[in-house]
């Protein structure tokens, strides 16, 4: 069996950019990390790296060795850490990701109860709508809103609950325009969207009962790409629009919003957290895994 040492010494080497950097990091001679890479290399029978004077990169072996030692690497640590914290309070650093329309329906009140019951938890939570890669970004949880959920032999995935987009519009403006008893009749309507293509038109894909659908295109009045800006658009009456029903369920239940041709609306997505395995098993990991698979799908919360 190969020395699990020279994994680490090549991911270590791979990652820092090269022997020097790696040398002062690992406290090891640049002379013997490089014979341990060397030795690797002529075990495995494919070169790992292609050295010269002023610079050091992968081959392609290289790039797929290096996500399974760094992945052995991290592996190593977080059991290490498992084991040093399984009898004392969970500590450490903890990376969180979510969509803008989680943090500001709930999570953000939720973060701190959770920080109040572990004070040697310290979390960063980055609060974004890009796709994240959570091996190269080093994020611990993902939370994510999304029409399914990826396969992958890395993550763990947690399904929380199913999320479906509501047509919803303010009183005043149905009272106006309407009333929308058919999905022909939303053309009566002015609209809010996030995006349009290049003839300024939005596309509404509704489902209905009985397996019917209809396409709905429209030229939205009030164009944004961010759902809360949306959501004060249309609770001032500036257009209809479609937002998460988990975003706009207390203004429904206020009254603030009507729900338009209700039994309609968008294919439902699924709502889940993704986490590497490995880092699952990392006390405070794994404490904020539990906490949010318990509080998101609380009565009080009622989010998914």
């Amino acid at each position: 069996m190969q020395d699990l040492n020279d994994m680490v010494f090549f991911a270590e080497v791979a990652e820092r950019g090269g022997f020097a950097a790696a040398s002062r990091a690992l406290g090891i001679p640049k002379s013997r990390l490089s014979r341990r890479v060397a030795e690797l290399e002529e075990r495995l029978g494919v070169q790992l790296m292609q050295r010269s004077t002023r610079r050091l990169s992968l081959t392609p072996a290289g790039e797929i060795y290096l996500r399974h030692a760094s992945a052995m690497r991290d592996a190593a640590q977080a059991a290490a850490e498992a084991v040093a914290q399984v009898q004392t309070e969970p500590s450490g650093l903890v990376r969180l990701t979510c969509p803008v329309t989680i943090a500001h329906s709930g999570l953000a009140q939720l973060m701190p109860v959770f920080m109040e019951r572990h004070p040697a938890v310290r979390v960063d939570m980055r609060v974004i709508n890009r796709p994240v890669d959570l091996i190269e970004e080093g994020i611990d949880i993902a939370l994510r809103v999304r029409p399914a959920i990826e396969d992958s032999t890395v993550l763990v995935a947690k399904t929380f609950g199913y999320s479906r987009g509501v047509l919803a519009a303010s009183p005043a403006l149905l009272a106006q325009h309407g009333p929308v008893e058919t999905p022909t009749d939303l053309a009566k309507l002015p609209t809010a969207a996030m995006s349009v293509n290049g003839e300024g038109r939005a596309e509404w894909r509704l489902e209905g009962p009985d397996g019917r659908s209809h396409l709905h295109v429209h030229t939205p009045r009030y164009v944004a790409d961010d759902l809360a800006t949306l959501q004060f658009g249309t609770l001032g009456g500036v257009g209809a629009t479609m937002l998460p029903d988990y975003m706009c369920r207390a203004d429904i239940e206020a009254g603030r919003l009507v729900r338009v041709l209700p039994g309609w609306g968008p294919s439902p997505v699924v709502a889940h957290m993704v986490f590497p395995a490995r880092r699952a098993l990392v006390p405070a990991v794994r404490r904020l895994i539990d906490f949010l698979s318990e509080h998101l799908q609380s009565e009080e919360m009622r989010m998914f």
